[in-house]
């Protein structure tokens, strides 16, 4: 629909009898919003704080949990806001630049998981090499890579798309994804065939490479000893483990808008939460419980609480 002053509302559909349930709502998101803030930030601070958790890996892990908390506040404040107004609404505006973050964000994620498995390529099947090739100013530049280079290229059809005239003012969703384009009056072939271009460069191409890369450690490790093919199974499995679990929800989240599913309302919602919420939640605790030394230094930071406790 269209308010006043000149300012696109465009309306989310997507809940399920929001005025019946939005109290439940609220305090669902707001909890997870919460839960997945303090485990991803309390690893990040952990990494931070202890000197012997700031090797290119640990950093990395950092880096990876830091892009789900932003990740996740790009969607869960407007959420929270959205159930407790009579009508779940957005701008244009606000609703592109939601669109620009979460994809920004999604795509960061494959380049950051790429640049782990060619960290864990060169620790272990170069580990002489390690640390020339991983110094300090290279892991900053990949860093930089990972964000910078998904960022500009989900950047151009965003602002191609500003002036985009709209013949739909609804979407069918509880934030601004993809389904964004559902609105326009027109479909632009050449940003269709851009889109196809930029899913393959930020996520087909990162995952292939670190297939390749994990295949390559498999199969050295398989001829080394045992303690190098445990090492190699402690962290190559966690950061496959994660990127099939993102993979797969996000290409639900292209799919069903490229083929246009008649998806169920119900569904719809349900699938649509596990995009930002199973995620998440998930990499603190792969990375907090299975990494033997952040969950040694967690432990620890319980243990001293629980201790202080007892104390007092």
């Amino acid at each position: 629909m269209h308010s006043e002053a000149n300012v696109t509302i465009v309306t989310l559909s997507g809940y399920v009898e929001v005025e019946k349930y939005k109290f439940v709502y609220f305090f669902t998101l707001l909890l997870v919003y919460i839960v997945i803030v303090c485990s991803n930030g309390t690893i990040v601070c952990l990494i931070w704080m202890h000197q012997n958790l700031h090797e290119p890996m640990y950093v990395f892990i950092a880096a990876l949990l830091c892009n789900s908390i932003l990740f996740s506040t790009v969607i869960y404040p407007k959420m929270l806001i959205n159930v407790l107004s009579e009508k779940p609404t957005i701008t244009i505006s606000a609703c592109l630049a939601q669109c620009f973050f979460y994809y920004s964000f999604s795509t960061s994620e494959f380049v950051l998981l790429a640049v782990m498995a060619y960290d864990r390529y060169v620790s272990i099947c170069k580990p002489l090499q390690y640390p020339t090739v991983m110094r300090k100013n290279r892991v900053i530049c990949l860093l930089v890579f990972a964000w910078l280079i998904p960022t500009a290229q989900v950047a151009l059809p965003v602002i191609l798309n500003i002036e985009t005239k709209l013949c739909n003012f609804t979407l069918k969703g509880i934030y601004c994804n993809n389904l964004i384009y559902t609105l326009h009056c027109t479909t632009s072939r050449a940003m269709s065939v851009y889109g196809v271009v930029v899913l393959i460069n930020v996520t087909i191409l990162p995952v292939f490479f670190i297939l390749f890369t994990y295949i390559k450690i498999f199969v050295i490790t398989y001829r080394s000893c045992k303690e190098v093919r445990k090492k190699a199974a402690e962290t190559c499995l966690l950061h496959l483990f994660v990127l099939i679990n993102f993979s797969c929800l996000l290409t639900y989240d292209v799919v069903t808008v490229k083929l246009d599913f008649d998806v169920p309302k119900t569904v719809r919602l349900v699938m649509t939460l596990q995009v930002v919420l199973y995620h998440p939640l998930v990499n603190p605790i792969i990375y907090g419980l299975k990494m033997k030394e952040i969950s040694k230094h967690l432990r620890g930071l319980f243990t001293k609480g629980n201790a202080k406790i007892i104390v007092q």
